[in-house]
């Protein structure tokens, strides 16, 4: 994935993205937003439980493609189109309901928030989640089979060297 801007140029939301619960500030699911020629999508690559709550959750709710899908590799964001710092005309579902809700985000300027927001009809009726930009480094600790940067995986422990062999 690299760098999510150049210098000089405008960031884009392509990237790793984290959600915190807003009452204790937990982080609740890491994102991914991908751009696939000019349309951007985004799934669910991390999610943090509580104790008790099943890992292993699917979809049950959900009445499209995605019905009894793993809600690990979900897309959740559909459709969206750039427009500078804006993205706009897409969906965002939730998996908890199987409700999709028409979707906008923001980015910030310096590319480090991402304000996604769900709505139904109009923009004002939403509400919307505040998403911070994790580092390169965060690729490491997503399931391999949604890392696009396959460089950022988990370091592999080298082999033992001749010269360290047991005599």
């Amino acid at each position: 994935m690299g760098v999510a801007h150049a210098v000089g140029a405008e960031p884009i939301a392509a990237g790793l993205w984290q959600a915190l619960d807003k009452d204790s500030g937990e982080p609740t699911g890491w994102f991914l937003i991908r751009d696939h020629d000019g349309v951007y999508e985004g799934l669910i690559v991390r999610m943090f439980f509580k104790p008790g709550e099943n890992a292993e959750v699917v979809c049950d709710r959900c009445n499209d493609d995605r019905h009894n899908k793993p809600w690990l590799g979900l897309d959740i964001i559909r459709g969206m189109k750039r427009d500078g710092l804006n993205y706009n005309d897409g969906t965002i579902l939730d998996p908890r309901y199987g409700q999709i809700y028409n979707a906008k985000m923001t980015l910030a300027p310096d590319g480090q928030t991402l304000v996604v927001r769900g709505y139904l009809g109009i923009s004002l009726l939403g509400q919307d989640q505040y998403w911070t930009r994790l580092p390169e480094t965060a690729y490491r600790e997503i399931d391999p089979r949604f890392n696009p940067n396959p460089t950022a995986q988990k370091p592999k422990i080298p082999p033992k060297s001749a010269n360290s062999a047991i005599r």
